[in-house]
């Protein structure tokens, strides 16, 4: 996954457990594409200190994926579900194929949820 959007992925699912200091600094990195000298000078900080601060961010983002899974969990869902679509759109499976394929992907995505 290209570490932008697995950055993305990671604040989006775990983001809140930051700090109000630490959700703006890592905001103004992933989503507002700011450079460091530009975030430093606006928090009053050093380049270093944004930069320590970003790769903490990350550690603990990562940190909590690594252990509760939810990204991993949301990501095998989506698969299931576009499956699952594709099977409504295969017209060459018989009503009772539809059916049992159906009933297996969408038991998949109860047991990830």
């Amino acid at each position: 996954m290209e570490k932008i959007v697995e950055q993305g992925l990671l604040y989006d699912f775990y983001g809140e457990l930051l700090t109000e200091h630490q959700k703006k600094i890592y905001e103004d990195v992933v989503y507002n594409d700011l450079s460091l000298a530009e975030i430093a000078a606006e928090n009053g900080i050093s380049r270093q200190g944004v930069h320590d601060m970003v790769r903490r961010c990350n550690r603990t983002l990562q940190g909590y994926e690594d252990k509760l899974h939810l990204i991993q969990r949301f990501m095998q869902v989506k698969v299931n579900v576009s499956r699952l679509q594709e099977l409504t759109e295969d017209l060459t499976l018989t009503r009772e194929e539809l059916i049992v394929k159906a009933r297996l992907l969408t038991g998949q995505i109860l047991e990830e949820l």
